[in-house]
């Protein structure tokens, strides 16, 4: 991972976007995953700024993005606000403004109070976990229209599965730092890998059709540990436009929760 480079610079209160950013649909686009990567920095930023203020320990459970809007290729401002909950559970939202201030995604963040708890002796969760990265061949998404992108600011590796047929296991490391000197959270590597479910397991030609995830909902049973993510991922397409993507989540360490995106689908004109 280089720290020269990164997915955003910060500007004052803002975020640059840079060319890492830039996702499979248009030129000026964001690809979802560095987004929405930079609205749960945030919310763990202010979790962590309250817990140090004598607020409860928290981390998230879920964090749900949606995409309300394409995401430029621009300087970002993002708000986050406190929702209902208690020193148990609590909520927090992030909203990425546009440089218009027009809110351009939002993340929902459910926060769960972290407390040491004795259990007795559990199975280990269920499926096999993908042989590890190295041991996988790279693999680099053939669909972006420009060299710059999300295509190339991740290493991909495949680990089981053939790309354009079907459920595909392929494991994701960034390659840049979401911002300069700042290591990504756990978290964060896991949103900028979860937003390509759906195109690591493409079943429809993509220079004829689209397959475009307005929200990425990530669910994790423990905090990721390491550089890589594995998605278990599979999509299924509807011809009445609708889809949905799934992907089992895994860190080398084994299963880290699950991840799901609803899909708009659509053919290209």
């Amino acid at each position: 991972m280089t720290e020269s480079e990164s997915f955003f610079i910060p500007e004052g209160d803002r975020f640059r976007a840079t060319e890492h950013t830039r996702g499979p649909w248009s030129p000026d686009h964001q690809h979802g995953g560095p987004p929405g990567a930079l609205l749960v920095r945030e919310i763990e930023r202010v979790t962590a700024e309250a817990a140090a203020a004598g607020g409860a320990t928290l981390r998230p459970g879920r964090i749900l993005v949606e995409f309300i809007r394409p995401v430029p290729i621009a300087s970002l401002a993002v708000r986050v606000e406190d929702g209902p909950g208690g020193r148990q559970v609590a909520r927090r939202t992030a909203s990425l403004l546009d440089p218009d201030g027009v809110c351009v995604a939002r993340a929902s963040a459910l926060l769960i109070r972290e407390k040491e708890v004795a259990l007795p002796e559990l199975p280990p969760p269920r499926g096999a976990s993908p042989k590890p990265p190295e041991a996988c061949e790279p693999f680099t998404f053939p669909f972006f229209s420009d060299v710059a992108g999300y295509h190339r600011a991740v290493e991909v590796r495949i680990a089981a599965g053939t790309f354009g047929a079907g459920p595909v296991t392929g494991w994701f490391r960034m390659r840049h730092r979401l911002l300069p000197d700042e290591e990504p959270s756990g978290w964060q590597r896991v949103v900028i890998a979860a937003d390509s479910g759906n195109g690591i397991s493409i079943v429809c030609d993509p220079s004829r059709y689209l397959f475009i995830n307005p929200d990425l909902g990530v669910f994790l049973h423990r905090v990721p540990e390491g550089e890589w993510v594995a998605l278990e991922a599979e999509s299924i397409l509807r011809d009445d436009g609708l889809g949905l993507a799934e992907s089992r989540l895994h860190d080398e360490g084994g299963p880290i929760g699950r991840s799901c995106q609803s899909l708009l689908v659509d053919v290209r004109r």
